[in-house]
């Protein structure tokens, strides 16, 4: 039989409270300043991203061609050369979103798409060429898609409180063909291109 003292429980530790230093919680609070051409409203965010994807687009004619090249399996090669053209179009497009804004079609670098690109660029590289090498290159696509469908998503969403109709429907039909690529990639790797690369 158990005595009293023998049933008791041990208290359950708490977790120790950890309190922010004064110097900690001064640098949380205090905000990054802005540039002198820093956006004030949500149209010049807009136009800042069109510029950005601008840039991301016409980089990425230039990349496609060096990863087809080389590509191995030929449904890859197939998808690379279609989406190709498909980029050509989506420079056209922001180009036509431009000039629905009475604007002059302007890129901006975009950091983000550089360093997706970079990466596919060592991803090649560091591969041999066959199986492995496309299974690289599907990651790589699909990093850029997915950064792609992000972006017009968001933009498309500003184009749409803006009320910038012509702009929209653009955006959303490039949105659309980013979508069907990403799902065209996916593919092409489960029908055995992943599997050959083991």
């Amino acid at each position: 039989m158990e005595t009293k003292s023998s049933a008791k429980k041990a208290p359950a530790k708490t977790a120790a409270k950890t309190t922010p230093s004064k110097t900690t919680a001064a640098k949380a609070s205090s905000k990054t300043p802005a540039k002198k051409d820093a956006a004030k409203e949500l149209k010049d965010l807009f136009e800042d991203s069109l510029k950005d994807i601008y840039w991301a687009e016409k980089a990425l004619v230039k990349a496609l061609p060096n990863m087809m090249k080389n590509a191995t399996d030929e449904k890859l090669k197939k998808a690379i050369e279609d989406h190709l053209a498909e980029t050509e179009t989506h420079v056209e497009r922001l180009e036509a979103c431009f000039e629905s804004l009475g604007k002059k079609a302007q890129a901006k670098k975009c950091d983000a798409m550089q360093g997706i690109l970079d990466e596919g660029k060592s991803i090649i590289e560091e591969t041999e060429p066959g199986a492995v090498r496309d299974a690289g290159i599907i990651a790589a696509a699909q990093k850029v898609e997915h950064y792609e469908i992000a972006t017009y998503g968001t933009i498309s969403a500003f184009a749409k409180v803006l009320k910038e109709e012509e702009c929209l429907q653009h955006l959303l039909q490039t949105l659309k063909e980013e979508k069907k690529c990403d799902e065209l990639l996916t593919k092409v790797a489960d029908t055995n291109l992943n599997s050959k690369a083991l």
